[in-house]
C-alpha cells in the first residue's frame, strides 16, 4: 500500500531565505507524526506545502501516491481529503456549531441539508460538544471553539488531518480537552501530521517524531528512542528551554 503521504527533497523559500531545505518524510497509514523544533525552523511551512497553500521550490509531495498538483480543481479535490486545523479557530460567527459543521459538506460534497445535519451532529458528539450544538462561536470557549474546527475538518472524512500548534491560542485549562480529542483520534487510526510543542501529547501519541531545525529534519524516529538518545545535541537544547 502506498503511504498517505510523501516528500521527497523538498525545498521552499520566501526570497532569498531558505525555510525547507532538501526535507524527506513518509507517512503511512494510521501513522501520527509529529514536527517538533524551534519557531522558524519550517515546520508550519511545511504543513502549508503539503495542502498546497504554499508553492514548493523543487522536490516532490506526493499524496495517496500521486504527485500533489499545483492548482486548480485537481488541487482543490486533494485539500478535500487533507483536514487541517490551524492555530485560530476560523469559524464562521454567524453560524452555530452544527451550521459550522456542517457547511462544508453541503457546499463542497452537495449533500442535503438532514444529512448534513446529521453527519455534523455525531461528530460533535465525538469532540464532546453535543450540549453545544445550537451555539454560536462568541458562546464557546477557545477550546470548545477549536474542537469545532476538528469536527468541521473531520466531516470531510479526509485520509489525513494536519494540526498546526492547535492548542497554542489557548488558555491552559483549556489545551487539556483539545489534545484529548486529538488522542482519540490517534488512537481510531486517523493518519496525522501535527506540529506540537505539547510533549506529553507526542510521547503518548506520535508514533515518530520528527525534530526540525534551520529549515531540515535533523532526526527522526520513535519517541522514546527521539527523546532518550537524541542524533542531534540541539535538541537537547530544545527539550531544557520548552520544559
Amino acid at each position: 500500500m502506498e503511504p498517505v503521504l510523501r516528500l521527497r527533497k523538498v525545498c521552499k523559500s520566501f526570497g532569498s531565505a531558505p525555510v525547507l531545505r532538501d526535507v524527506d518524510l513518509t507517512l503511512e497509514h494510521g501513522s501520527v507524526t509529529v514536527l517538533i523544533g524551534p519557531s522558524g525552523s519550517g515546520k508550519s511551512t511545511l504543513l502549508r506545502c503539503v495542502n498546497g497553500l504554499e508553492p514548493v521550490a523543487s522536490g516532490e509531495i506526493e499524496f495517496e501516491g500521486k504527485r500533489l498538483p499545483a492548482k486548480g480543481a485537481a488541487l482543490r479535490q486533494v485539500r478535500e481529503r487533507i483536514g487541517f486545523v490551524f492555530q485560530s479557530f476560523n469559524l464562521f460567527p454567524h453560524l452555530t456549531a452544527l451550521g459550522n459543521v456542517a457547511l462544508a459538506v453541503r457546499v463542497v460534497r452537495g449533500m442535503s441539508r438532514d444529512e448534513a445535519a446529521g453527519r455534523a451532529r455525531a461528530l460533535l458528539q465525538r469532540v464532546g460538544l453535543g450540549a453545544k450544538l445550537d451555539s454560536y462561536p462568541d458562546q464557546l470557549s477557545g477550546g470548545q471553539q477549536q474542537r469545532v474546527s476538528i469536527a468541521r475538518a473531520l466531516a470531510m472524512e479526509p485520509s489525513l488531518m494536519m494540526f498546526d500548534e492547535p492548542t497554542s491560542a489557548l488558555d491552559p485549562e483549556l489545551t487539556g480537552e483539545v489534545l484529548n480529542v486529538m488522542l482519540e483520534l490517534a488512537r481510531s487510526g486517523m493518519t496525522m501530521l501535527v506540529v506540537s510543542h505539547e510533549m506529553g501529547f507526542v510521547r503518548r501519541a506520535a508514533s515518530k517524531v520528527a525534530f526540525m531545525r534551520d529549515g531540515r529534519i535533523v532526526d527522526e524516529g520513535p519517541p522514546d528512542r527521539v527523546f532518550g538518545a537524541p542524533a542531534d545535541p540541539s535538541m537537547r537544547s530544545f527539550l531544557d528551554a520548552i520544559q
